[in-house]
C-alpha cells in the first residue's frame, strides 16, 4: 500500500458547487423567505413571507426572492403547482430554495414539476419533484439532494437550450437528459435509476458534460447514451449496475452499459468506471457502433478505459469490504466532489492499495466508504499508583481502519494532551490526584470518539489503613430496598494506600465479618443499637499489611412520622393459631411488598401498632420488641383470664424487618393492627401539648351508641393547627352498658376494621391513639354495640409546624414502685433518666395493684398537673397505657396518682422526641 496522502480533488471552480460563497458579500443579505402549506401554519400568499406568516405556495416566493436570499420551505408538505424560477441571483449571492430542515425521507414535494428558465446563480437542494425539472437557458444552476421521478416517455431532468454550468449533485434521479448545446453540465454523486427507461442519462449535443462519481442502476436499451456534439465530455469513476432483463422493459434492444454514437466517439474520454449485473450477458460497450465484450477490448479498440473493471458480483459491488470501487478512482476526474451522495467525505481505506490516478484515492460510484470507528476502550495501568510512578495508557479502538488512526491522550492533570499514531502513550504525575484519563481515537476524515478511565495518583508512604462511619439513613419512602435501622456506612476513602489494596477485611464488633479483594467502602445493619469495635485490615499489592480499630455507635436516627389509615397485620383468631407463652412470635411489617395492598418504605425506623389480647387462658402479659434483640424486661398489654385488653404500641423495626411478640404465659388470641411509622428524612415532626381535652360525651352529646358514628374536631382547634396531619389522643371509656370495641379513625365514609379500645361495662378503660386527620380538621369515633361514653384528651399533634423528632428506643424501664413503694393517693412521683435534650416521651406506664379506682397523669415535671388522665387504674387489675407527654427540665416526667387509691406505677421508656 502507498503511503496514505490526502489528494487535491476539487479546482478552486469546484468549491462553489458545495454553496460556499466565492466571495464576501458587500452588504448584508435581505431577510428569508418561508413556504409552508401546512394545515394551521396561517400562510398567506399575500404576505412577505415570513416565518410567522409564510407563504402558502413556492411559485409566490419565487416572484419576488431577491440574490443572497433563501426560500425555506417546510417538509414533509406536497404543494400541487408546477414552479417556475426566472429570477437571477448574483455571484456570491445566489437565490436558494431549500427544505428548512434536512429530512431526506420527508423533502417537501413539487407535484407538477420545476422549470429554472433564463436565470443564473441559482441553488435547489432538498426536494422532491414529482413531474421533473428543466434547465433552460440558465447557468451557475446548483441542482443537490433532489428526487427527481419519471417514467417512460417522461424525461426526469432535462438541461438544455445551451444552459451553462449546471451542477446536479448528490440526487436520486430516475432520467437525466442533456441536450441543445449545454456546456459544462456536471453529474456527480448521484444515484440514477432507469429502471424500466430505455435510457438513464442521455447526453445530445452536450459539450464538456463531466459524468463522474455516479451510481447506474438500469435495465433497458443503455446507462449512458453520448451523441452529437459532445466534445470534451468526460464519464469517470461511476458504477453501472446494469441487469439484462426486467419485467418492465418492452424493448428489444441488446442491453449496453456505456453507448457513445460515432458522431461523440472522438470527444468522449472514460475511464476508471465498474461495470456490474446480476447476470454480465449485456454489451458493457458500444463505442462508435462497435460492441467490446471486456475493458481489455475496449482499451484495445479505442484507447479507453485503460482502468475500467467489469464485475460479475455485483453484490460485492458498493461501500462494503473488497468492493473493487475503493481507492480506486481518478480524485482529478472534472467534477469529483470531496463528499459522497449522503456527505461523507472522501476517505482513505488503510487496507486497501490506492489504485487511483498518480496513486490518490476515491472510490468509484456515489458512496464512499468510510471507517466504522464507533468506540475506543482506554486502559491506564497502573490505575493505582504513588507520585513519581510511570503510567502508560492504552487505546482499543473498533474500527475497520485501525492502522489510520491517531489517538489523543489526555491524563487529566492539565498537562497537554498527548496526541500519537501510537495505541499507547506513557505519563509521570507530579502530584497526588483523583485523575480523569480520556482517550480519544480520531480517523482520518476527522470523526472522533473518546473513552474515560481513571488515575488514582497517590502520595508516596506506607499503607495506613482508616476509616470514618455515619449513618446510613433512608431516602425515601419506596418499598424496595431502603436502609434498615442502625445502618452504618463506613468510608475508606481516608486510608493512604499509596498502591492498590487488594484485601479488605471488616470485623464490625458484633460477630459479623466482610472481606473484599479491593479498598471499598461497606455498610452494614445492627441488630441492637450499642458501641462496636469495628475493625479493619488491609494489605496492598506490595504486600504491606495495617490494620485500624475504632468504636463506632451505632443508634436510631431522629425521625418523622408518616401516618397510615389503620390496617390489620394479623390477627391469629382467623388463623386458629392461639399465641402460647414463652413462644415468640414473629410479625412481619409492611416495609417491603410482602404484604400486598400495603406496600410501606423499606426505610422505616419504628413502627406505631394497637395490639388486643384476647380469650387469655390464665392472667398474663405480652411483650413486643425488635426481631433480632433479646427480649426486654418490659410489657405491653396485660390482660385477665378471659378478657380483652389493648395498648397503643411504638416499637423499633427490627433488623430483618420485623418485631417480636411473646406472652408471658398461658395462651390468648392477639390482634396487630398498623397505625403508621418513623422514619429518618420523612414524614412530620411532632409537637407535644400539655393533655387538653378535646371530648367529653358526658357533658356533650351523650353516649356513643352502638352501630353509630360521632365526627370530632381536632384540628384548627386546642392549640392545633388546622393542617396538622395527625393527632395524638388519649381515649378513655366510662359508663359503656356491655362488652364493645371503638375505632378512631380519619375519614369517616372508609371505617376501617381495626380498634383502639376494647370497653366493659363498669370499668374505666383509656388506650393512646395516634390518628390521621380527616376531613376539615375532624376524626370519626365509631363502637359496634352498646353505648359508651367517650372522653378524649389531646397530647399533641404533628405536622409542618411540628417541633420535634422522634427518636426510638428498646424498650427500657425507667422506673418501678414495686421497689421503692406504693404511690399514695394525691402523691406525684418523679422519673427521670429521659435524655435532657428531650422536649417529650413516649412511655408505656401500668399500674397495677391498686386499692381502689383512680386515674394516673403523666406530664412535664416542673410544669403544671393538668385537668386530664393518661391512664384510669382499676382495683385487682394490671393496667397499662401508651402515654405520650412533655418533658421537663433534667429530662424528667411527673406522674400523679388521683385520690382513689394506692397503686404501683411502673414506666417503660419506648422514645423520646428532641428539636435537634
Amino acid at each position: 500500500m502507498r503511503p496514505t496522502r490526502r489528494t487535491a480533488l476539487l479546482t478552486a471552480g469546484l468549491v462553489t458547487l458545495l454553496g460556499l460563497p466565492a466571495t464576501a458579500a458587500a452588504a448584508a443579505d435581505p431577510a428569508d423567505l418561508y413556504v409552508n402549506s401546512a394545515k394551521g401554519s396561517h400562510c398567506s400568499d399575500g404576505g412577505t413571507g415570513t416565518k410567522a406568516v409564510p407563504f402558502c405556495s413556492i411559485s409566490a416566493a419565487a416572484k419576488v426572492v431577491k440574490p443572497g436570499q433563501t426560500v425555506w420551505i417546510a417538509p414533509d408538505t406536497a404543494y400541487p403547482e408546477k414552479v417556475t424560477i426566472d429570477r437571477s441571483g448574483e455571484p456570491g449571492k445566489p437565490i436558494t430554495f431549500a427544505a428548512a430542515e434536512d429530512q431526506r425521507n420527508f423533502r417537501p414535494s413539487l407535484a407538477q414539476g420545476l422549470t429554472v428558465a433564463g436565470a443564473s446563480h441559482v441553488v435547489i437542494r432538498k426536494l422532491q419533484i414529482g413531474e421533473g425539472i428543466q434547465v433552460v437557458g440558465s447557468g451557475d444552476i446548483e441542482l443537490d439532494q433532489l428526487f427527481v421521478g419519471a417514467d417512460e416517455g417522461l424525461k426526469g431532468l432535462v438541461v438544455g437550450e445551451g444552459s451553462t454550468d449546471v451542477r446536479v449533485t448528490r440526487s436520486e434521479l430516475a432520467t437525466v437528459w442533456v441536450e441543445g448545446g449545454a456546456r459544462r453540465t456536471v453529474l456527480s454523486r448521484n444515484q440514477i435509476y432507469g429502471v424500466s427507461i430505455k435510457t438513464a442519462v442521455t447526453l445530445a449535443d452536450a459539450p464538456e458534460t463531466a459524468v463522474t462519481n455516479n451510481t447506474f442502476v438500469t435495465s433497458c436499451e443503455a446507462a449512458l447514451s453520448v451523441k452529437g456534439a459532445s466534445t470534451g465530455s468526460t464519464v469517470s469513476n461511476n458504477v453501472f449496475v446494469t441487469w439484462s432483463r426486467e419485467f418492465r422493459c418492452t424493448s428489444p434492444a441488446p442491453r449496453t452499459g456505456i453507448l457513445v454514437a460515432a458522431n461523440a466517439a472522438p470527444g468522449v474520454r472514460a475511464d476508471y468506471n465498474v461495470i456490474t449485473g446480476p447476470e454480465v450477458k449485456m454489451t458493457p460497450y458500444t463505442w462508435a457502433g462497435t460492441d467490446y465484450a471486456t475493458p481489455a477490448a475496449f482499451k484495445a479498440g479505442t484507447g479507453q478505459g485503460a482502468h475500467d473493471i467489469l464485475a460479475p458480483d455485483y453484490e460485492a459491488v458498493g461501500p462494503k469490504d473488497g468492493s473493487p470501487t475503493i481507492d480506486s478512482g481518478d480524485p482529478t476526474a472534472p467534477g469529483v466532489l470531496p463528499v459522497d451522495y449522503y456527505g461523507k467525505p472522501v476517505a482513505d481505506d488503510p487496507r486497501v492499495p490506492n489504485t487511483g490516478k498518480g496513486g490518490g484515492y476515491v472510490d468509484r460510484g456515489a458512496f464512499e466508504t468510510q471507517d466504522d470507528l464507533s468506540a475506543v476502550e482506554p486502559g491506564v495501568a497502573p490505575a493505582w499508583a504513588p507520585v513519581g510512578t510511570k503510567v502508560k495508557a492504552t487505546a482499543k479502538p473498533t474500527s475497520s481502519w485501525a492502522a489510520a488512526l491517531t489517538y489523543r491522550y489526555d491524563f487529566g492533570d492539565g498537562t497537554p494532551p498527548v496526541t500519537t499514531k501510537a495505541t499507547a502513550a506513557e505519563h509521570v504525575y507530579s502530584a497526588p490526584c483523583d485523575c480523569g484519563v480520556t482517550v480519544t481515537a480520531i480517523n482520518a476524515v476527522g470523526k472522533e470518539v473518546s473513552g474515560n478511565g481513571s488515575a488514582k495518583v497517590t502520595p508516596a508512604g506506607p499503607l495506613t489503613a482508616a476509616f470514618t462511619a455515619e449513618p446510613n439513613l433512608p431516602t425515601n419512602t419506596s418499598p424496595l430496598g431502603g436502609a434498615k435501622p442502625l445502618t452504618m456506612s463506613f468510608d475508606t476513602a481516608v486510608t493512604a494506600a499509596p498502591w492498590p489494596v487488594t484485601s479488605m477485611d471488616v470485623d464490625f464488633g458484633d460477630g459479623e465479618t466482610v472481606h473484599v479483594d479491593e479498598l471499598y467502602g461497606t455498610s452494614h445493619a445492627y441488630k441492637s443499637p450499642g458501641d462496636y469495635q469495628v475493625t479493619l485490615t488491609l494489605q496492598d499489592s506490595k504486600g504491606a499489611k495495617s490494620t485500624v480499630a475504632k468504636t463506632v455507635k451505632a443508634r436510631y436516627a431522629p425521625s418523622g412520622y408518616v401516618a397510615s389509615e389503620p390496617f390489620r397485620l394479623l390477627d391469629t383468631r382467623t388463623t386458629n393459631t392461639p399465641v402460647q407463652g414463652g413462644y415468640p412470635v414473629p410479625v412481619q411489617l409492611p416495609n417491603s411488598t410482602a404484604i400486598r395492598g400495603h406496600e410501606l418504605s423499606g426505610g422505616m425506623a419504628s413502627a406505631v401498632l394497637n395490639v388486643t389480647v384476647t380469650g387469655a387462658t390464665e392472667d398474663t402479659h405480652l411483650s413486643i420488641w425488635p426481631s433480632g434483640q433479646p427480649r426486654p424486661a418490659t410489657s405491653n398489654v396485660n390482660v385477665v383470664a378471659g378478657g380483652t385488653s389493648s395498648n397503643t404500641v411504638t416499637v423499633p423495626v427490627g433488623a430483618d424487618g420485623k418485631i417480636q411478640a411473646q406472652l408471658n404465659s398461658g395462651k390468648a388470641s392477639v390482634i396487630v393492627d398498623f397505625v403508621g411509622y418513623y422514619q429518618p428524612n420523612i414524614g412530620e415532626r411532632f409537637s407535644p401539648l400539655a393533655p387538653t381535652r378535646v371530648l367529653d360525651t358526658r357533658t356533650t352529646g351523650g353516649a356513643l351508641g352502638g352501630g353509630k358514628t360521632r365526627t370530632v374536631k381536632v384540628a384548627g382547634v386546642n392549640g392545633i393547627p388546622a393542617d396538622a396531619t395527625a393527632v395524638a389522643l388519649n381515649l378513655t371509656s366510662t359508663g359503656a352498658t356491655q362488652e364493645a370495641f371503638v375505632s378512631a379513625y380519619p375519614d369517616p365514609a372508609k371505617r376501617p376494621t381495626t380498634s383502639n379500645l376494647n370497653v366493659e361495662p363498669g370499668k374505666d378503660k383509656s388506650n393512646q391513639a395516634i390518628v390521621p386527620v380527616g376531613p376539615n380538621g375532624t376524626i370519626t369515633l365509631y363502637t359496634n354495640t352498646g353505648s359508651t361514653h367517650l372522653i378524649l384528651d389531646a397530647v399533641g399533634y404533628y405536622g409542618k409546624d411540628g417541633k420535634a423528632l422522634f427518636t426510638p428506643v428498646v424498650p427500657k424501664r425507667l422506673a418501678d414502685t414495686r421497689t421503692t413503694g406504693k404511690l399514695a393517693p394525691g402523691a406525684t412521683t418523679t422519673v427521670a433518666s429521659i435524655p435532657s435534650t428531650a422536649v417529650g416521651a413516649v412511655l408505656n406506664i401500668t399500674a397495677t395493684d391498686t386499692t381502689a379506682p383512680g386515674f394516673l397523669t403523666a406530664y412535664a415535671s416542673g410544669g403544671t398537673l393538668p385537668a386530664a388522665s393518661s391512664l384510669n387504674t382499676l382495683p385487682g387489675l394490671t393496667v397499662p397505657n401508651h402515654v405520650t407527654t412533655q418533658v421537663g427540665t433534667g429530662g424528667k416526667v411527673s406522674i400523679f396518682n388521683s385520690y382513689g387509691g394506692s397503686s404501683h406505677v411502673i414506666t417503660d421508656l419506648l422514645g423520646y422526641f428532641t428539636t435537634g
